[in-house]
């Protein structure tokens, strides 16, 4: 038995050094992810007994433009598709963040600077003429009958007079009103914009009505409070809202527009539909000619307008005397939904040139990757200094200056946060990720999807996150300034970096490097199919990228999502190796020449370089326990005349970093040709540290390169190259 043991194990590979650590860097997530259930299968998609509620909202409120404040009454129907019995109902109150006291302002940490400007001080001293948070003055049911309640902080919780059985409905009134904050000083998601010159607010309108909090199989009621970064969580539903605001204004909204003949002239609803059937550009609907002329319309009468939005999770909605609106229609392989744009004069010449065109864009390239945009109008609304995404509506920076003039920074920096924010409508909209837990679900995946939309319709546009060599710098900062992807989003620093730029660039990794786009394609659009309209986690979506594409990325989700480790893979050794051949035994042996080239052109280190000549290796027969029990023999003497000129280099490899990745070599070869080859990640599976492999080569070669395209985010790429280059120093530069 022990002669057995050692014939074997002789006939095994050589498998490299012993590692010094064992990460358990390709450990399956089965430990960690969610366990598979018929809600949730282990395949990622909706079990069979998946379920999600359902709230419908019908809406009356008036805007008053003379003291900025929403007054308003809602009849909420809320469904249980649950398997529970629910005693109670939680509603979110995300105005309460703006409340005197609130969690996200005591919790606030800053350091004083040297100089602070007003606006600085009154962000410290909180010295705002301004009373903000929801003011509840009567919850009650359908008929009248008060219920009781309990407001904590940014939720208030309804107390049912019955348990709500599974599959049953309550209906159930709330009257409320809030002042609406000015943003320049306040910030915020939503409020106003004051122009002085003119006299007029632009609003734009959101978290302005109570919601109700999600209640899912994963944590029950979703009731974190609302510091302010994670956003939010929501249900869908059928919104029926009307919205009177003065006669003057233009209103733009989640939804369909119910009333046109009441709030719009004949002319306007002219152009409207005219906008239906054009697809090439824009048409004006409202001109800025128009605009400018109802700016000066302070009339007290007001219009009520009335939208109605069918399987949507919120209603946001944007108005103002000031507004210029155009349209046009996009056709979408199986709908031709319109995009549209409301902006003021300000915005001009810049808007009415690129918004709608961006909205467009973005419709037919997130389509192609996800599903066909479902809902009948996307918008996109011009308001200061601010991106913010909510159902067929959202709300973006980009303005010239008071000449209209605008640089290549302002015009690149309004069509990316455009297709940034319309492209929200896929994640988290549609694909109804949970914002307060997990930010890199809808920012992450939809910074991704944007860099694709942007390589498709803005080839010239500059990038700022997605590639891989865009991530590299904060890759390789100070770990302790970083957090894993996988943190709750009140818990981030750096919140660009970590749920935006760090996910995108993993997933173009994902794509172009790892599995590929053909594969990485079906099984993203598989992962938007199966939970468009349904509230997904983190292990559905790694899940579902496994289940169809058939590709094991347990290890890549460990590395770059529960780690804030990163990528360095050094070039460590190169061996060059040749048969030890006497030349009397081959005829014809070629002889060497060697024209030794390096990288960049620049001057070569010494010490790290092929050598003159290479290293011998003795050439011996196989030997009869190689063999085993085959009876069968190699040829011995044909495999040493096949492999007696070969070039031989044993490469070490040294995972600095500590994500495993693949290993992408360049080889470049004596007479100047070049070839490429992919190692898989798999390659550290047994060494997480240190890799040896040997490779065979025909030519003779004079440099080899490690990730020669920047696609892995290799922090470091002196340790890529050999042999070595060194850096020119400045003396060197002073010289020349």
């Amino acid at each position: 038995m022990k002669k057995l043991l050692i014939i074997v194990v002789l006939g095994l590979p050589y498998l490299g050094n012993a590692q010094e650590k064992w990460g358990q860097k390709f450990e399956q997530l089965e430990t960690i992810l969610p366990t598979p259930n018929t809600y949730r299968t282990a395949s990622g998609a909706p079990g069979k007994d998946y379920w999600q509620q359902k709230a419908d909202y019908v809406i009356e409120a008036s805007l008053n433009d003379n003291n900025q404040s929403i007054t308003g009454v809602e009849t909420i129907t809320y469904f249980n598709n649950s398997p529970d019995d629910l005693d109670y109902l939680w509603l979110q109150l995300d105005q309460n963040k703006r409340a005197s006291g609130s969690d996200a302002d005591m919790t606030e940490t800053r350091s004083m600077q040297e100089k602070v400007s007003g606006m600085g001080l009154q962000s410290i001293t909180k010295e705002f003429d301004f009373e903000g948070g929801f003011n509840i003055t009567s919850v009650t049911t359908a008929d009248g009958k008060t219920l009781s309640k309990t407001i904590n902080k940014t939720m208030m919780r309804v107390d049912l007079p019955a348990s709500l059985k599974s599959g049953e409905s309550f209906s159930f009134k709330i009257a409320w009103n809030f002042n609406i904050q000015d943003r320049m000083t306040l910030g915020g998601r939503s409020g106003y914009e004051y122009f002085p010159k003119d006299d007029n607010y632009l609003y734009a309108i959101a978290q302005w009505f109570p919601r109700m909090a999600p209640y899912d199989d994963l944590e029950g009621w979703q009731n974190k409070q609302f510091l302010g970064t994670g956003e939010f969580a929501l249900e869908f539903g059928d919104y029926k809202v009307k919205l009177t605001v003065p006669e003057a204004f233009m209103v733009g909204a989640t939804g369909w527009l119910q009333n046109p003949k009441e709030v719009l002239s004949a002319q306007e609803i002219e152009r409207f539909e005219l906008a239906k059937k054009t697809f090439d550009k824009p048409v004006l609907i409202r001109t800025q000619e128009e605009a400018i002329f109802n700016e000066k319309n302070k009339s007290t009468k007001t219009k009520t307008w009335e939208f109605h939005a069918d399987n949507v999770r919120d209603f946001a909605f944007a108005c103002s005397r000031k507004f210029i609106w155009d349209a046009q229609a996009v056709q979408l392989s199986t709908k031709t939904p319109l995009a549209m744009s409301y902006y003021p004069k300000e915005g001009n010449p810049l808007w009415e040139k690129e918004s709608t065109k961006a909205v467009a864009n973005t419709l037919l390239g997130y389509s192609h990757f996800t599903i066909d945009y479902p809902y009948p109008v996307a918008i996109s609304v011009h308001t200061a200094s601010i991106g913010m995404e909510y159902p067929m509506i959202c709300f973006n920076y980009g303005r010239p200056n008071d000449e209209g003039v605008y640089s290549d920074a302002t015009k690149w920096g309004m069509i990316g946060v455009i297709i940034h924010e319309v492209g929200h409508n896929y994640f988290p909209m549609i694909i109804n990720s949970d914002e307060r837990q997990w930010t890199w679900m809808d920012e992450g995946l939809d910074t991704f999807v944007q860099s694709l939309t942007e390589t498709r319709y803005y080839p010239e546009k500059p990038k700022s996150r997605g590639r891989a060599d865009l991530i590299v710098n904060y890759m390789k900062g100070n770990p302790e300034g970083m957090r894993p992807i996988m943190t709750n989003s009140e818990q981030v620093l750096q919140l660009g970096n970590n749920a935006y730029g760090k996910p995108a660039a993993a997933l173009n990794i994902l794509r172009e490097t790892i599995m590929g786009p053909e594969l990485f394609d079906y099984a993203f659009k598989t992962y938007a199919e199966r939970w468009a309209f349904k509230r997904p986690s983190p292990g559905d979506f790694f899940r579902t990228m496994e289940d169809a594409s058939a590709v094991d990325l347990d290890w890549f989700w460990r590395g770059w999502f529960y780690t804030t480790d990163n990528v360095d893979i050094a070039l460590d050794k190169v061996k060059w190796y040749k048969m030890d051949i006497p030349d009397s035994q081959l005829e014809n042996k070629p002889k060497r020449s060697r024209n030794a080239r390096v990288s960049s052109g620049e001057s070569q280190v010494d010490e790290n370089s092929f050598g003159d000549e290479a290293q011998k290796f003795t050439f011996k027969n196989t030997s009869n326990s190689e063999y085993r029990e085959f009876r069968n023999k190699l040829d011995d003497d044909q495999i040493k005349l096949a492999n007696a000129d070969r070039n031989f280099y044993e490469l070490t490899f040294k995972n600095n970093g500590g994500l495993v990745m693949p290993i992408i070599i360049e080889w470049t070869f004596e007479d100047g040709t070049t070839e490429r080859e992919f190692i898989p990640a798999e390659v550290w599976r047994r060494n997480e540290q240190q890799v040896t492999k040997v490779f065979a080569k025909e030519k003779e070669v004079v440099n080899i390169v490690i990730d020669p395209d920047k696609e892995t985010a290799d922090v470091n790429l002196e340790d890529n190259v050999f042999p070595r280059v060194k850096k020119k120093s400045k003396f060197d530069s002073y010289r020349e």
